[in-house]
């Protein structure tokens, strides 16, 4: 994949808005410049190649960037992540980039997201991070993880039986939600007996920082 967006956020798209700038530094602390180099892919690279739709450029750090780096502050140091349906990297490769203690494998079964994160991965010399083009409900796979992660990707039920075979035990899934979540939660307790889940809550991540904080259903594998 040809190198055809510029690394300098300055002036150009997925730019950090002065008004977003304290919110920024303090979500990413002394990872912001690379944070800001993915922003600039996201809205550019990741809009021309079908990734995002076109009118998330101008919204991927309050949208997108701080949606996903608010859940790192659930994730202890040091542990394992599953991003599963990664996509263009959310929120996979910004825990990636905030957290270079977390060691993350990327799953994403098409071709032209999973090269588009192996891009990403290399141009930002992310040594944390492997991408495997596969799909979470092919079943269990060779790797494991302390933690697996998800956003917008399927209704949680579905969620559950392809995520949780991944955790290991006493591992916990992070399905980013929006304000359905509790309802989403309350109508697959079923689902969740059924698959060892052994405790569930609606986690609200980034308040006291963030404008619009994340909504996170947390579930923990018995």
């Amino acid at each position: 994949m040809p190198s055809d967006v510029p690394l300098n956020p300055s002036g150009g798209a997925g730019e950090l808005s002065p008004s977003l700038a304290v919110m920024a530094q303090q979500m990413f602390n002394e990872q912001l410049p690379l944070a800001e180099r993915y922003a600039t892919i996201l809205a550019t690279m990741g809009v021309t190649r079908g990734l995002l739709g076109p009118r998330e450029a101008p919204r991927v750090w309050d949208r997108h960037m701080f949606n996903c780096v608010a859940i790192a502050e659930l994730i202890p140091r040091d542990r394992k992540i599953i991003d599963v349906g990664s996509g263009a990297g959310l929120p996979g490769l910004v825990l990636a980039i905030a957290r270079p203690d977390l060691y993350v494998t990327l799953f994403e079964p098409l071709l032209r997201r999973h090269t588009f994160l192996q891009y990403v991965t290399s141009e930002l010399a992310l040594r944390n991070v492997q991408t495997l083009r596969r799909r979470a409900e092919a079943g269990p796979a060779d790797v494991s993880g302390h933690v697996v992660t998800a956003r917008a990707v399927a209704p949680l039920e579905r969620l559950v039986e392809w995520c949780v075979p991944l955790l290991r035990r006493g591992g916990r899934l992070l399905a980013i939600k929006g304000k359905g979540a509790e309802a989403e939660l309350n109508s697959a307790y079923s689902t969740l007996r059924k698959n060892r889940v052994s405790a569930a809550r609606v986690v609200r991540c980034g308040e006291g920082i963030l404008d619009s904080p994340s909504v996170v259903i947390e579930l923990t594998k018995s």
